[in-house]
């Protein structure tokens, strides 16, 4: 199958728009959902949306690169401390804890995935199922922004909050819901200051990312696509540079500004799409 210009420039338009959505809390399935219909392209499939995806897995690693490698080190130690009772390693508790957060707060929606790929439920690719998801978890997110107890160290999350963030990431199967945006909307009502909830919310994208990453890999290295391989690393590259211009530029906005302007965007985006439809 033959890679024509205009090829280049969808599928590289995938990519950007991936990495530009994947980590602000907007969703990014919804905006992959809507790109083909706003173009008149033939859906991209999920292999395409997924190697947009791991390209934005990249990028999250490289920024949160620092806690990944100290929840190494704290594994590590626990580890050794285990095996060789007398050795002298220090174990970091506060990314002991971290890591249990993390894997506590991703099992539901890796179960919830797990079902949702059983049985492929089509309204899950309908525009109106984005412009319904956006209205409301737009109103969400624009409620719990306005919690004020502000927790601003991950380190007062504890095992139980970290589940009901996970519960809520169980909706973000829904396109048009934002993974990062439920995540951080859960956090925020529960006292957790703006910026912890984004960071963890990173944390959060990776074993996500992951697990779905893997299954759809397999699917595109089983089909022996050389055009489809090829589109994806393109677009993997892309994304990659894309989300991390993004990851920095949302870190530092919420240093000094709230969520308004990305629930405005939402809500206008999904009254648009109705008006369109109806």
């Amino acid at each position: 199958m033959a890679f024509s210009l205009s090829d280049f420039f969808y599928y590289s338009l995938v990519a950007v728009v991936q990495g530009i959505t994947e980590f602000l809390p907007v969703s990014s399935s919804g905006h992959l959902v809507l790109l083909p219909d706003i173009l008149g392209n033939a859906d991209q499939g999920l292999s395409i949306d997924v190697a947009a995806h791991i390209g934005t897995l990249l990028a999250v690693i490289i920024y949160v690169r620092s806690e990944i490698f100290k929840i190494y080190l704290a594994l590590r130690n626990l580890i050794l401390g285990k095996l060789y009772p007398h050795s002298n390693t220090i174990v970091d508790r506060q990314y002991i804890l971290i890591f249990k957060l993390i894997i506590i707060a991703t099992i539901p929606v890796i179960i919830a995935g797990f079902f949702v790929s059983l049985y492929k439920l089509e309204f899950l690719r309908l525009v109106q199922t984005v412009a319904v998801a956006n209205i409301i978890f737009a109103l969400f997110l624009w409620h719990s922004d306005k919690n004020h107890q502000n927790k601003q160290d991950l380190d007062k999350m504890g095992l139980k909050e970290a589940f009901f963030i996970g519960l809520a990431q169980m909706l973000a199967i829904i396109p048009g819901t934002s993974r990062s945006g439920v995540t951080i909307t859960m956090a925020r009502y529960l006292g957790f200051g703006r910026i912890v909830a984004a960071r963890f919310s990173l944390l959060l994208s990776i074993p996500v990312i992951i697990a779905a990453g893997f299954l759809q890999t397999l699917e595109l290295l089983k089909s022996e696509n050389l055009f489809l391989l090829n589109t994806a690393f393109i677009i993997m590259i892309a994304s990659f540079f894309v989300a991390l211009a993004v990851i920095h530029a949302m870190m530092s906005w919420l240093r000094k500004r709230d969520f308004s302007w990305f629930v405005y965007y939402r809500l206008a985006l999904g009254f648009i799409i109705l008006f369109v439809i109806y």
